[in-house]
Order: C-alpha cells, then structure tokens, then sequence
C-alpha cells in the first residue's frame, strides 16, 4: 500500500474518532485499530498526534473555505455575506467536535488577530473579509477597516454559535436559525452604508 493511501486512511479514520468524541477520542492506538496497522506504523506519516489533530484541524479550516468561497460567485454582495454565515452555522451544528476544535480552543499554531489574518493567513476570515471589501466597494457598507469588520461579523456569529451549543437559548435549531439570521441583519444594517 503506498504511503499516500496510507496517511489518508490514517486521517480518515482520525477523522471519525474526533467527529464521535472529539480530540480526546483520537488516539494512535485506536486509529491503529480502524485502519489495521500498528500504532507506530503511523508515526511514518504522522510525526504524533499533536501533528495528526493540527491536519485535521487544517483541513477543517479549508473545507470551510471552500464552501464558503463556493456560495461566493455572483449576486448581491449582502446576501453573500449572509450566506457566508450561514455556512458558518451549518458547519458547527453539523461537525460540533471540529468546530470547537478549530474555532473554539486553545491551538499552538493558531492564527492570531490581526497580523496573521492581515497577512491573509486565515482561509475562512480570507473570504468574509474579501466579501467586505468588495461590498464596501460597492458602496454597500461603510468604509472603515474590512479585517475589523470581518472580525467583528466572525465574533458576533461565533459568540451566538457558542451561546446555542452552551445551551444558553431555549430555542430548538429552527428557532435558532431564525434568531441568527434577525441578529446578524440587524449588525449588517449598523454597517450598511
């Protein structure tokens, strides 16, 4: 079996113990066990776990991206703001146990504001902040810094987010959703130009 497949199989099989039980489910001996090899076998292609969780972790960040970047063409420049949102929203609900870890805890390699994101090192804050350039230059929102506005959008939606999961809200998912998208209209229209 070639290494490729090999590192692939390991991260997929990484990939499903974290979305069952999160970080602390991910251990070489069990991803060993899912995918028929021994537990140092996987130090080949993974240098320890710490190296396997930061993957997963990127690779949680570019798929994010990409749908976000997906649902980015053409249109109103507000209703794609919003869409980018909702993405948002769609993915912690869907994947509770990547969203914490890419978004929500304590990395040694995560990215810091405002200089790593300045630098355009973030994949997902890349495209929201992209979409708020490009509006402000449609005259849509007002003028101001489009890295603090994307923030300050990532920040409002990530603390509802967080307030939902947290069980801080009575509302059931449906109810939610409808009390997300009146609170990140009623942001947007603070911006709106």
């Amino acid at each position: 079996m070639s290494a490729p497949a090999t590192a692939d199989r390991i991260l997929r099989a990484a990939r499903a113990l974290f979305e069952r039980g999160g970080a602390q489910a991910v251990s070489m001996r069990g991803i060993a066990q899912a995918v028929g090899l021994t537990p140092m076998a996987i130090y080949r292609h993974f240098p320890n776990r710490e190296a396997l969780l930061q993957r997963i972790s990127d690779d949680s960040f570019e798929q994010i991206a990409h749908h976000w970047s997906a649902r980015n063409e053409g249109g109103d420049v507000i209703a794609r703001l919003l869409a980018i949102q909702r993405i948002y929203l769609d993915y912690a609900l869907a994947h509770p146990h990547l969203f914490d870890h890419a978004f929500s805890m304590p990395r040694e390699r995560a990215r810091r504001f405002p200089e790593d994101f300045r630098a355009r090192r973030s994949p997902t804050l890349n495209v929201v902040a992209d979409v708020v350039i490009e509006a402000q230059q449609a005259g849509r929102l007002k003028p101001g810094d489009a890295w603090d506005i994307a923030m300050t959008l990532w920040a409002h939606t990530h603390g509802l987010i967080a307030l939902y999961r947290a069980g801080r809200f009575s509302y059931d998912e449906r109810e939610f959703r409808r009390f997300y998208e009146a609170s990140l209209a009623r942001l947007l229209q603070g911006i709106e130009a």
